[in-house]
This record gives structure tokens, sequence and C-alpha cells, in this order.
């Protein structure tokens, strides 16, 4: 009892840390949006100016997201490259408010995306490990997707925006110094050391595996849904406050309002996307709110005042608790401990490369040649291509039976087919008929989800076998606590 209450004391305190310190980064990265209205004229910059700064941080997270989550895999080492991380992205945030010129801030902020890139797939990684099952969606959406809603789009906004107009843009970055170094502090006071092996992984395994991920239809489709989605995500919250303030002449209050009801609805679809995924499954739910979160953009174009335009931001902004799922619940309900940070990092990066880098670039481009409002529609489709990529998965079991619940049902279907041998070990060889027989209605009546399995086979939730990925027969995924799977 004592073990599991301390596992739960560490679970959440690691949960208060890591939340802040991704929250942190998203306030850093939105800042730029908020105060371009305000830097603009003094440094000459246009609209393809800030989709070429979105861009080149956003091929900077690419790239260290990839490498950095692939080293720390190989070497185990996380706790010190997030310190490492934070501290260089918050001195990068800083120095933005010192820049003379164009050819400057962009250098800046390609050495702050360098630095950010590591820090989500690290903190998820490590996030996963603490997590009870129960939990691993709630845990995994408050960090990624609430934690950066609050911090980025409903705090962020009015402070930034407040101290732009209270003492110039350049303050505003200047003093975003000091949350970072103390969110150092803390990550190196609360985080708990990174625990050592039971035995090395060899290059030649490793390898083999970060091979195995290019052949798993799980990450592929992760990683494409994620091209899509960054398109939709990065457009939108790049451009987006200087629409209002240009295209649909709202005043700077009013557009930090706005931006604040989006970031309230980053807030809550952060963590109640994910919880619904926890209940009704990953497929079903990406596909629900990747169609709501293709009408935000919309809204932004034909919404006809700043209150019904707010109302609306509260309700169809819900791609981040998407992004949770693709990004990174999914893929770390697939793969094994030794790849996750490797997993997330190339999910994260080709994402960012794509949707992050060329679409921001293209977008800016465009908005210079056909007006701001044609960014809108580019973000809209980014959306739309991702709630029709996600029914790809249709013949793949890990999307449908990637929640307790629905392994609870395909267990039934297990115990079904091979007679209750796996779980003999429970109630002295003997199984309860009720719970069985329950189990067995509720698969019957969930079965347009999970398909029959073979004897003797597993869902790639609970274990990977040669048939499902190529991986080693001996790897379980973390997931996998029960005695039948080992």
């Amino acid at each position: 009892m004592a073990h599991k209450n301390n596992k739960a004391s560490y679970e959440n305190v690691l949960l208060c840390v890591l939340f802040l310190t991704f929250g942190f980064v998203f306030f850093d990265r939105l800042a730029l949006s908020f105060l371009f209205p305000f830097m603009a004229e003094e440094l000459h910059l246009s609209n393809s100016h800030l989709g070429m700064l979105s861009s080149v941080l956003a091929l900077a997270w690419a790239i260290s997201g990839t490498l950095v989550g692939a080293w720390s895999d190989r070497r185990g080492v996380r706790k010190p490259l997030l310190i490492a991380a934070v501290i260089l992205f918050s001195l990068c945030s800083a120095l933005s408010g010192l820049v003379a010129g164009f050819l400057s801030l962009l250098l800046f902020r390609a050495i702050m995306g360098l630095a950010e890139g590591p820090i989500l797939p690290l903190s998820q990684s490590m996030m996963v490990e603490a997590s009870s099952p129960h939990r691993r969606g709630l845990n995994m959406g408050l960090l990624q997707g609430s934690a950066a809603g609050l911090l980025g789009a409903v705090i962020g906004p009015p402070v930034l925006i407040a101290l732009a107009e209270a003492y110039g843009w350049r303050h505003a970055f200047i003093v975003s110094l000091l949350p970072g170094l103390l969110i150092a502090w803390l990550i190196w006071r609360y985080v708990r050391q990174d625990e050592p092996r039971q035995a090395p992984v060899s290059d030649v395994k490793l390898a083999g595996q970060r091979l195995a991920l290019l052949r798993s239809r799980n990450i592929v489709l992760c990683t494409l849904i994620s091209c899509v989605f960054l398109t939709w995500f990065v457009i939108l919250i790049s451009f987006t406050p200087t629409f209002l303030v240009s295209v649909r002449g709202y005043s700077a209050p009013s557009m930090g309002t706005i931006m604040s009801c989006l970031g309230a609805a980053w807030v809550v679809w952060g963590f109640v996307v994910p919880s619904i995924s926890d209940r009704i499954g990953r497929r079903p739910t990406l596909v629900l709110f990747s169609l709501v979160a293709a009408c935000c953009p919309i809204a932004l174009l034909f919404a006809p005042s700043p209150m019904i335009l707010g109302v609306l931001m509260v309700l169809t902004f819900t791609g981040l608790g998407c992004f949770t799922l693709f990004m990174s619940t999914i893929p770390a309900e697939t793969v094994p401990r030794e790849v996750m940070a490797t997993a997330l990092g190339m999910i994260m990066g080709v994402g960012e490369l794509v949707g992050g880098f060329v679409a921001p670039t293209v977008a800016g481009f465009a908005a210079d040649q056909f007006g701001l409002s044609i960014v809108m529609w580019i973000s809209c489709g980014g959306a739309f291509a991702g709630s029709r990529a996600v029914p790809a998965a249709q013949g793949n079991r890990a999307w449908r039976a990637a929640t307790p619940i629905n392994a609870s049902l395909h267990t039934a279907c297990v115990i079904r087919d091979q007679h209750a041998a796996p779980f003999a070990h429970h109630n002295n060889n003997k199984m309860s008929p009720r719970p069985c027989t329950l189990l067995f209605v509720c698969a019957r009546f969930y079965s347009w989800c999970l398909p029959t399995p073979k004897p003797g086979h597993w869902t790639e939730k609970v274990h990977w076998t040669a048939r499902a990925s190529n991986w080693p027969a001996t790897v379980s995924s973390p997931m996998c606590n029960s005695p039948a799977c080992r």
C-alpha cells in the first residue's frame, strides 16, 4: 500500500512539473505570434517573414526532437537533457527582445527551436512510465494539451499584450527568462534521476527496433496525421492574431480576449478528448474531434462578432486533444520503452518538418499574394485531411483495443477462444462465470470494433509479436503488466 501511495504521489508531482515545463515551452513559442503586431512595423516584417519565423522554429524542432529523442533512448538519459533544454530556450526567448532585424530574430528562433524540440518526447516518455494505466490518457492529455493551452494561449496573450502595451514588446520577451530558470530548478529538485537499465541495449538491437518503427502501421499512420494536423495548428496559431487585427479589424484587447478563449478551449479539450478516448477508443475520438477542429478556421472567417467568435473558439478548437492521441498516447502504447522517445521524436519531427516548416512558409507567401483569408482555408484543409486519414486504421486492432475498457473486452474474446487458459493462475485456476458472461455480452456488443483474434495471438496494445511488427518476441510494451504477456 505504501509503495502504491508513493508511486501515485510521484506521478502527481511529475505531472505538475512537466505540466509547467511544456506549458512554458508554448508560452515562449507563441509569444512571437501575439507580439508580431507590435514589432512588425519597427522591424519591417511582412506576413512572409512571420511564416518563415514560424517555419524555422518548427524545422529546428523537427531536427532536434528526432535526433535527441533517439540519442536519449540509446544512452538512457532524460533528466539532464530536459534541464539543459529549458535553460537554453529561455535564454533564446529573452534574446529575441534584443534583435535589430529579421535575420537576428530568425537566428534566435532557430536556436530556440533546437532547444524546445526534445522536450515533448522526453517529457512524455517520463510521464508514460510513471503513469497508472487508468490515468495514462488523462496524464498525457494534461501534459501535452492542457499545459500548452493554459500557459501558452490563456495566460500568454493577456500577459504578453499587457507588457507590450505598457513597456514595449522587447521587455515582454526579456521577462520570459525568469520563469524558465525557475522551471529548470523544479526539474532538478523534484524529478527523479533516470533509472538504470537492467541490461544494456546493443546498438544492433536498437537499430533493428528503430527500423521496425517504419514497419509499424500505427507509427506510420500517426506520422502522416501529425503532418496534416500540424498544418492546421501552426498556421492557425501563427496567423490568427494578425488576421484578427488586420482583416477582421479587431482591437488588440479584443484580439487578446479571443485568443484567451482559444486557449481556454485548448486547456479543456486538451484533457477531455484523451479522456473520452479512454472510454470509446482512439479512432472514433480522432475522427469526431478532427472534423470539429476543421470548423475552427471557418468560424474565424465568418463569425459576425467578437463575442460569438469567442464562443465558437471554445467549442471548435478541439485539435490539441487529438495531438495527444496520435503524437503520444497511441505510439507510447505501441512501442517498447527502449525506443519510446525515438518514436515520439520521429512523429513530432516529421510532423513539424511538413506541417510546421513547409506549411507556414507556403501560407505566408500565399497570404501576401491572395490575402490573409487564404491561410484559414489551408488550416481547415489540414484538419479535414487528418479526419480522413484516421479511418485508414480500419484493419488495425491496436486503434480499437488501445484503451483499458476495450482491452478488457478483447481479453473476453481471448478467453472465449482459449478457454481461459492464459488466466488460469487467477482464482485457483477457476474463472468466475458471472464476470466472464458479462464480458462475453459486452464483447458481442462491441464486435464492430473488436474483430475476433486468432487463438494464441494478442493485440498490438498488449504484446508485440514477430507476426505484427518484426519486434523481438520477448519485448513487451510498457503497458504489459500481466503474467500472460510476459
